[in-house]
């Protein structure tokens, strides 16, 4: 029986004398691998990209609204339309009979065109939001300050707006203190928000806040509002029952009555991307799975081919006095090496594809310590079990026969 030492020596020995059969072994192997660590860390990358951008309510915030934040059924959207608005009075009660609540605010949307000079955007998306905002919502303010709770009460015409209007509208100026045209109403811009960025290729910067009062003003009335809560640690799921309390007994509901109104926080928004993302994922992952399951069959392949042409190496071993044991070990050392050597390549090149998209593309990728031990695992698993039957192929062979062999 050969010493570990000497049957690694025998498989450099074999793998240096047909360096380009080696090479195409490793080849199929590594391709398979860098797609899968590539798949996997934009899956990763996909996955800390939603829970950083787009739920970006904070642990300890809910939402209140008329409509579902978080659903893929249309018929429950359409079903919602017809409930009762949230209107200014439930945000009161809210804040009023919810001693959990630390912070309670109302946020309204809509659509308008912003113009400053000869400069003017489109689609900007137009909030309405009260003075509490400051303290819930996870933005902030960068430049300037945010509108004072008795600028809301008076209902004066101030905003804040986002980076994609201060790059388009006041490049070059100072946007503090100046004028903007909204809604056919002028606003005095008194602070600018931090730059998100876009989420999924939708522009989250593209905004204008002004006091909800003056919202409502502009927009009318009969728009339906959103409430906005902030909780003390440990309060949450006791803030999100009191509030709901109050809800159903400003809307009469009661018994087994459902709520005509839905709560939505962090965790629903990444539900529904869970649910959305998972099928499309494993669809991606499974594909990638099969390309590691092709490089293993090309392994087993080159190695049987590698077997039939090393029979006379085969016999003059057997010859010699190795075993069927060593025969076995050095062929299944052989397939292990080259398949350590094409994972080790292919979780470096998965990484680099990765690395490259986060740097010249907006898609994300993370890069995990845990993918790259999962690529290590699994191009060793696939060197042993496509590198049984070679090996035992090679350890079978008769020796007489081997030594015949041209």
């Amino acid at each position: 029986m050969l010493a570990i030492r000497d049957n690694l020596a025998q498989c450099f020995s074999a793998l240096r004398a047909h360096k380009l059969r080696a090479s195409l072994t490793m080849l199929g192997l590594t391709m398979g691998v860098a797609t899968l660590i590539t798949v996997m860390t934009i899956v990763q990358g996909a996955n800390v990209y939603v829970e950083q951008k787009i739920a970006n309510l904070g642990t300890n915030v809910f939402q209140i609204a008329r409509t579902p934040f978080a659903v893929t059924d249309f018929n429950i959207i359409i079903k919602a339309l017809k409930y009762k608005k949230i209107e200014f009075d439930d945000m009161r009660a809210v804040a009023e009979g919810c001693p959990a609540c630390e912070e309670v605010g109302a946020t309204a949307s809509g659509t308008v065109r912003a113009r400053y000079g000869n400069n003017e955007v489109t689609d900007v998306n137009f909030y309405g939001q009260t003075a509490s905002m400051a303290d819930i919502d996870t933005r902030t303010v960068e430049f300037g300050r945010y509108f004072t709770p008795s600028e809301v009460e008076h209902r004066a015409n101030v905003c804040l707006i986002g980076d994609t209007l201060v790059q388009r509208l006041f490049l070059g100026v100072d946007p503090v203190g100046r004028m903007i045209r909204t809604a056919n109403d002028e606003f005095m811009v008194v602070g600018i928000m931090e730059k998100i960025g876009s989420v999924l290729g939708q522009d989250q910067d593209n905004f204008v806040i002004v006091p909800l009062p003056v919202f409502l003003r502009v927009q009318g009335a009969h728009t339906s509002l959103t409430i906005n809560v902030k909780t003390a640690e440990g309060n949450f799921e006791k803030a999100q029952d009191q509030a709901d309390l109050v809800l159903r007994a400003r809307r009469h509901l009661s018994g087994k009555m459902e709520d005509d109104f839905f709560i939505g926080t962090k965790e629903s928004y990444m539900a529904l991307w869970r649910s959305i993302s998972s099928a499309f994922f494993a669809v991606f992952i499974m594909v990638s799975a099969i390309s590691v399951v092709i490089g293993g069959i090309v392994i087993m392949n080159v190695m049987l081919v590698s077997v039939t042409l090393r029979r006379r190496e085969i016999g003059v071993r057997r010859a010699v006095g190795a075993t069927q044991s060593d025969i076995l070990r050095q062929f299944m050392a052989e397939s292990f090496m080259q398949c350590i050597a094409g994972g080790l390549a292919g979780i470096s090149m998965g990484f680099l594809v990765a690395l490259a998209l986060r740097t010249y593309t907006p898609f994300p990728a993370s890069v995990q310590t845990w993918v790259a031990i999962l690529g290590v695992v699994l191009s060793s698993g696939v060197g042993l079990f496509f590198g049984i039957y070679p090996a035992m192929r090679a350890s079978r062979l008769d020796p007489v026969v081997a030594l015949r062999s041209d």
